[in-house]
């Protein structure tokens, strides 16, 4: 009888920056397909991420080059930087995504037409339909919305996934295995009612009706069931189980003759 070697359950890095942004039912998502957690927040950041087989950095209300208040950020910024160096399976969320542009040459912003907030859609873009998280999407997967600055410019070697109609970069990859979600799925009801009462200013941009617990529970068993898989999927990537998307060829400058 062949004896079958155990599964080594992949071990994930998870950064929090903001007490007010947990991990969430991500978490629950993760642990379910396999993943074990290592949970930090600022600043007890690990100097590399040696012995991890992926990392998921969450939102904040924190902006990515805000270093003089939040000098740890630079921290996190490194550590999604040695990501994408090392090809390391990531899936960086809202501010997480936002520091993972800033890392590796990307631009961002002040949303120059204000904060995007509540639940909406984005739209798949060609490349989303050959990856192996986004392609079983739908073709506007729902997200939840909470962010006052965007993400104007994507880093070299990235391809969007999913584009939004207010700011276009909503869902990227860099090399063939690190996302950035400027959206968020790990919310709950409860958790966007408390941005909301907390952030009135912001609030006020979501369209009318879309913060009401009636409307947030609809939005969020909808967001359960569009990004559990893409969770699930995340965990057989970080396992070595999913093969990685081929990465974008660098652009070479054209040489006139």
């Amino acid at each position: 009888m062949t004896t079958l070697e155990p599964v080594t359950a992949p071990r994930l890095l998870v950064i929090q920056p903001d007490e007010q942004d947990p991990l969430g039912p991500l978490g629950d998502w993760l642990t379910a397909a396999g993943a074990e957690l290592d949970l930090v927040v600022p600043p007890a950041f690990p100097e590399n991420l040696d012995g991890y087989a992926g990392l998921v950095c969450l939102g904040g209300h924190m902006g990515a080059y805000d270093d003089l208040d939040h000098p740890w950020l630079a921290d996190v910024r490194r550590l999604l930087a040695q990501a994408v160096t090392r090809h390391l399976p990531t899936m960086a969320i809202c501010l997480g995504a936002q520091l993972l542009a800033a890392a590796v040459g990307g631009r961002v912003v002040p949303a120059p037409d204000g904060p995007e907030v509540g639940p909406l859609l984005v739209a798949k873009r060609d490349a989303g339909w050959n990856d192996p998280l986004f392609a079983d999407l739908p073709f506007m997967p729902d997200v939840m919305q909470f962010h006052s600055d965007s993400i104007e410019a994507l880093p070299p070697n990235a391809s969007l996934l999913a584009a939004g109609t207010l700011y276009p970069n909503q869902a990227f990859r860099v090399g063939s295995c690190v996302y950035g979600f400027q959206f968020h799925i790990e919310t709950t009801t409860d958790l966007v009612l408390d941005w909301a009462r907390n952030n009135p200013d912001s609030a006020e941009f979501a369209r009318p009706g879309d913060l009401t617990r009636e409307r947030l529970d609809q939005a969020h068993a909808d967001l359960a069931d569009t990004w559990e898989p893409v969770a699930d999927r995340f965990v057989r990537l970080a396992a070595g189980d999913l093969t990685p998307a081929e990465a974008p060829r660098p652009q070479l400058p054209l040489i006139q003759g």
